[in-house]
């Protein structure tokens, strides 16, 4: 379990205001738990693994969205993305944020913090920041902690832009793809494991973006002085993950370390949101948090702070759609509020960067598919989801037609009307502009990506299924 041994300091060490912690988070675009220290096999993250074995390992971490922008805005705001109406991705005719709620940039400002926010590419680069609401100018001081003034601490925020896709190669550790082991819910088809397989590439790639920022931290003679934070914006960027309530779409890592305050080689199983993050923080600096945030803080005890997390998806670019899901440690709910419509409709993103979708939807349309994978690319879904997460983790049996499971059904309906009725302000029905303005928008993005492959818009799915056999080659086998 966490023990924070700074709860415990002597009232001779209280004479004396000890110096504040730096905060250090850094923040990978689109990971789920598939690193070596949470048992994946196959990916090599040696630096992850090391400060896992340094610090606190997360396993229960859920964010609020399976997509950049809602979670990025609640991230940085305490707050769910439906409560300050910024639950949509993305929003192109952005407001500000309602009165009186504030990014937590500005209270560790206040605090006497340097807030940034750099690109682990290039730390003179602004990091991403893919808010849904207007945001100051001045939000952050700058792009990197060294620009700060002497003494000052700071809280950082540094942006690693994989394992989002496209992906990259590995070409140090390529990962062998007959060697994966897909999901029951993906065919088991060399081009699904080929794509999962430059997924575990890419997440060795962001090991060793950490392995620099640690390094960096450890020359400028930091580390004992900085609390640093490692978690993804969202899951996996895969088909039945990424947008989607699935443990695959809101589950990411999170590694807390802070030397001889925090736990070694320790494992925390507790529920936390991502909506967590940003009051836990804050509290560590000392900056007394406002009443509206609606995170909870979970390093002054090593209780149970959730009995259940809560998720929500609704409009992603053009695609109209809206769920909802409540998860405790034994069973997820999810509401489908459009059960007239596939939980594949067409999504420009997904269509042109994601091969195994195309795959899927061929051979569903050729009979293919087991009963499994075939449920995700039929013409409708059910209104209600049940699933036992923890005898059935990859979320496939659904039980809310069991009467075995008729009370669980009822009470998780009980417990989402609740969460719905106490913080699911956001706007319904959607402003038809913002609609109009997506779907033209991603309808010219679409064309543009297409014709850079040398392909036509309106190319069928088995001619770009051709096209994803012939150019996502097999990784190399080597050093295997």
């Amino acid at each position: 379990m966490l023990s924070l041994l700074l709860m415990g300091t002597s009232c001779k060490q209280q004479e004396k205001e000890p110096p504040k912690p730096n905060i250090l988070w850094i923040i990978a675009d689109d990971l789920g738990t598939d690193l070596a220290c949470y048992g994946t096999p196959l990916v090599k993250t040696p630096n992850l693994d090391k400060l896992a074995a340094e610090g606190t390992r997360f396993t229960n971490l859920f964010t609020i969205c399976a997509v950049c922008s809602p979670s990025r805005s609640a991230l940085v705001t305490g707050m769910y993305p439906v409560s300050i109406n910024c639950h949509q991705h993305r929003t192109h005719f952005k407001k500000p944020l309602p009165d009186g709620i504030k990014p937590v940039t500005v209270y560790f400002r206040e605090a006497g913090y340097f807030v940034c926010n750099g690109s682990v590419t290039d730390l003179n680069r602004p990091g991403k920041q893919d808010y849904n609401f207007i945001a100051d100018s001045n939000m952050y001081d700058g792009t990197e902690w060294t620009l700060r003034k002497p003494g000052q601490p700071f809280f950082a925020q540094v942006q690693i832009f994989g394992p989002h896709r496209e992906f990259q190669r590995d070409h140090q550790n390529p990962v062998n793809a007959d060697s994966i082991k897909l999901p029951p819910y993906y065919p088991d088809h060399s081009l699904a494991r080929q794509d999962w397989a430059l997924y575990l590439e890419n997440i060795q790639l962001v090991d060793r973006q950490v392995g620099e920022i640690l390094k960096r931290l450890d020359d400028d003679g930091l580390t004992d002085s900085t609390v640093i934070f490692f978690f993804g914006d969202q899951g996996r960027p895969h088909v039945r993950a990424k947008q989607f309530l699935y443990d695959g779409g809101i589950r990411t890592p999170l590694i807390i370390k802070w030397p001889g305050h925090i736990d070694r080689e320790s494992v925390d199983t507790r529920l936390i949101s991502n909506i967590d993050l940003p009051i836990t923080s804050m509290v560590l600096a000392g900056i007394e948090p406002p009443d509206y945030i609606q995170g909870i803080d979970f390093l002054r005890t090593a209780d149970p702070i959730r009995n259940a997390i809560y998720a929500m998806r609704d409009r992603r670019d053009e695609t109209v759609d809206r769920i909802r899901c409540v998860r405790t440690e034994n069973y997820k709910y999810i509401r489908n509020f459009y059960p007239d419509r596939p939980y594949s409709q067409f999504n420009a993103y997904k269509k042109h960067q994601y091969p195994v979708l195309t795959l899927m939807q061929v051979l569903y349309k050729r009979g293919e598919l087991d009963t499994i994978q075939a449920r995700f690319m039929a013409s409708e879904r059910p209104a209600e989801e049940l699933y036992d997460v923890i005898n059935d983790p990859f979320e496939i049996n659904n039980l809310a037609g069991n009467e075995n499971y008729a009370d669980i059904l009822e009470e998780m309906r009980g417990m989402l009307d609740e969460w719905l009725e106490e913080y699911d302000k956001g706007e319904y029905p959607e402003n038809p502009e913002e609609i109009a303005y997506w779907e033209k928008t991603m309808k010219e993005n679409f064309k543009e990506r297409m014709a850079s492959r040398g392909l036509s818009s309106d190319i069928s799915d088995e001619e770009f299924l051709d096209y994803w056999n012939r150019h996502l080659t097999p990784t190399v086998k080597e050093n295997q």
